[in-house]
């Protein structure tokens, strides 16, 4: 795929949704650290459903300390995973609290020191909480830039590199929101919605859906 042809796809992503953003709800820095990492193998619906009831009631690291690990696991028990999630963000809301005050570092270093946090979830935060243009490759992005023919890539930091360098630096702020979304509502894993994708033209998928 030239520069071209790349360019002219996000064109058409922004032109669909010119000001993208996460799914997932949260009122800080630290309340998206949280969310996301409560994401991992679960839909950003049932994060926020679970977050709609935890973060009116412990919305900070210290909050969510003095909170303890069980009385936490009531509020998320509805997302897969939730003892191991717990467990790291009651660790993460301690090194938060005791390193930083309670704030968010941002830094991808400090981010993906806290426990539970990787290079996914440094990358989210670094981008839409403060505004650093990082890619973060998720399942969606990973399939989406291997079939179309955007970035190809064996490996999710293989594609993450790939993308760094062919995304125009005009949309490396929203192209991961652009990308993820494309993923989950039309790019989908088993049945692409093909007739209904706006840069269908411009896909090198070789197999592409009639309807």
């Amino acid at each position: 795929m030239n520069a071209a042809t790349r360019h002219e796809i996000f064109v058409r992503l922004r032109e669909v949704n010119p000001k993208p953003t996460s799914e997932l709800e949260y009122a800080t820095p630290f309340q998206l650290l949280i969310a996301v990492i409560l994401s991992a193998q679960a839909t950003d619906v049932g994060v926020n459903k679970a977050t709609k009831r935890l973060f009116p009631v412990a919305g900070t690291a210290q909050a969510i300390l003095a909170l303890g690990e069980e009385k936490l696991k009531s509020y998320i028990s509805s997302i897969g995973l939730f003892n191991a999630k717990a467990k790291n963000v009651i660790a993460t809301c301690r090194m938060l609290v005791e390193q930083y005050g309670g704030a968010v570092p941002r830094t991808r270093a400090a981010l993906e020191a806290l426990p539970g946090v990787g290079r996914k979830t440094a990358n989210v935060v670094l981008n839409t909480a403060f505004g650093v243009p990082t890619i973060a490759v998720d399942t969606h992005i990973f399939r989406v830039a291997n079939r179309i023919g955007l970035a190809k890539g064996k490996t999710v930091r293989a594609v993450e590199d790939k993308l760094e360098k062919v995304v125009p630096d005009e949309f490396k702020q929203d192209a991961h929101h652009w990308l993820i979304l494309h993923g989950r509502y039309v790019c989908k894993a088993r049945k692409p919605d093909c007739p209904q994708c706006v840069i269908r033209d411009l896909c090198e998928y070789r197999h592409k859906s009639a309807s």
